[in-house]
């Protein structure tokens, strides 16, 4: 049995983490809802490993044929596992946390255009990010 001590800072940072993630899917989803393209939030039958699945899907295909899968991470820029690089260079955690995530994804980068979107709690989104005015769909 874990026994978990936090105190109301950890709280609240974990809180706002999660709050977060869930907005930046929303926002996901409504932009491509206004733009008349169909998705679905954590879609069944598509699993990375650890059986964890991405966060949302397009129902038509987005580049090459393929369909879009994204998954949104928001690392916690102060974490120990992050506050090391993140002292030395801003976007640090957001980077850190998009190479770990990558590489659980790999599987279906075959199957699937992915892209992953990390944030830092404290700071910017990741440099691999291929959202944007310069990347239409093809």
């Amino acid at each position: 049995m874990h026994h978990w001590v936090l105190n109301n800072t950890n709280i609240i940072i974990i809180i706002s983490r999660i709050t977060r993630h869930h907005a930046l899917n929303d926002i996901m989803s409504c932009a491509f809802a206004s733009a008349k393209i169909p998705v679905t939030q954590e879609p069944s039958g598509l699993f990375r490993s650890g059986g964890k699945r991405p966060d949302s899907l397009t129902l038509i295909p987005w580049q090459r044929g393929l369909s879009l899968t994204w998954d949104v991470t928001v690392a916690t820029t102060l974490a120990d596992s992050y506050i090391s690089a993140s002292a030395s260079s801003a976007g640090a955690a957001a980077e850190t946390a998009a190479s770990r995530k990558q590489v659980k994804y790999a599987a279906l980068s075959g199957s699937y255009v992915f892209q992953l979107i990390a944030l830092e709690t404290l700071g910017p989104i990741n440099e691999s990010n291929n959202f944007g005015p310069n990347q239409p769909a093809v």
